[in-house]
């Protein structure tokens, strides 16, 4: 992905990829080199299993499963038995699909919830025992690199500088890239501590319609001051600022922008959509109810607890970067770990 600043500078990443669990029988897919990409983040757990094709890569299988492996850990430092237990059972249903699937090569990563909690190395310990998936614990600098390697096609075509962004559980990972020539280069980045979860948790809430708003705006001050040295570096001088983001925040209100009965990857991958129009659902759900924003199509219960501060974080980004319009993707680290895996990526 070309040179990083000395200021902010990467670590190098040691040696990621490791073989599936063990060797499946023999089958559908059995003649066909499938590789699979895990990504464990604070509020989801999500795989990719893929073959190359072409330039790319063709989707063999895929599952995705929010299990809010950080839920209590701003509150106690730790992963809980019942979130643990949520996390294991999803992990053993992709541990499943990589015997099924043929996968000779894969990684799987975990990022703010084990980064964070005291006993994020035991977890990694049973889950490997009990499902055999060796999870790596990435640093924030190559969460951001990932994201970045995954999503960067989306970047709307420009000569300035573009800000892609990941809003994650636990923290949120801001990259400006320099997208002149055939791989994005990194200018700088920035990985706040706050994500849908752990900002709900430290300071969402509200009783009704006046305490929702004041919580809302509580929650965008705490974001507003996490990322302020990042915004202080940024450059002023753009004629047309790019900006992308890649979570499950940006794609669900991009579904709720499209009127989507429920969620369609293949109408929100790519969506180009006015800032404005996403200022406008969030200042919405920001004074629904819980119940309200659980009737929303796209969002509904799973969703409706922390959607909120979802777009709190989006509003102060857009504060910092003025951007007229926002690229959506649903790809990110998954994509990045694949790309790397099949060599079609710059490390």
């Amino acid at each position: 992905m070309g040179d990083v600043p000395t200021r902010r500078p990467y670590r190098q990443a040691k040696p990621p990829a490791r073989s599936a669990p063990s060797r499946p029988q023999r089958g559908r897919w059995s003649d066909a080199q499938a590789y699979a990409a895990l990504d464990l983040g604070t509020n989801n757990c999500r795989l990719l299993i893929a073959r190359p094709q072409g330039g790319g890569f063709a989707v063999v299988d895929a599952f995705s499963r929010i299990v809010r492996l950080g839920e209590g850990l701003a509150t106690t430092g730790r992963l809980s038995d019942a979130a643990i237990d949520r996390t294991i059972a999803a992990l053993r249903v992709c541990a499943d699909k990589l015997k099924r699937r043929n996968v000779t090569l894969s990684r799987a990563v975990a990022t703010e919830a084990c980064r964070r909690a005291a006993n994020g190395p035991a977890f990694i310990a049973r889950a490997l025992a009990e499902t055999g998936i060796h999870l790596d614990i990435i640093s924030a600098e190559e969460e951001a690199r990932l994201a970045v390697l995954g999503c960067h096609a989306l970047i709307e075509p420009g000569e300035d500088p573009a800000l892609i962004f990941d809003i994650g559980g636990g923290s949120t990972e801001l990259v400006l890239v320099d997208t002149r020539g055939p791989n994005p280069r990194i200018l700088d980045w920035h990985s706040a501590p706050w994500g849908v979860v752990s900002l709900t948790e430290s300071a969402g809430g509200g009783e009704g319609e006046a305490g929702r708003l004041e919580a809302y705006a509580r929650m965008r001050g705490i974001v507003a001051d996490s990322v302020a040295p990042f915004a202080a570096r940024l450059p002023t001088d753009l004629r047309r600022p790019r900006l992308l983001g890649t979570s499950g925040t940006v794609t669900t209100l991009g579904s709720v922008h499209l009127g989507l009965s429920q969620y369609d990857r293949a109408a929100v991958d790519g969506l180009i959509v006015p800032t404005a129009a996403m200022r406008a659902i969030s200042a919405d759900l920001s004074r629904k109810s819980l119940a309200a924003r659980g009737k929303v199509a796209c969002i509904g219960p799973e969703r409706a607890d922390l959607v909120v501060a979802g777009c709190a974080i989006l509003e102060t980004i857009l504060d910092l970067w003025p951007a007229e319009r926002l690229g959506i993707a649903d790809r990110g680290i998954r994509e990045g770990i694949l790309r790397r895996l099949m060599g079609i990526a710059r490390p």
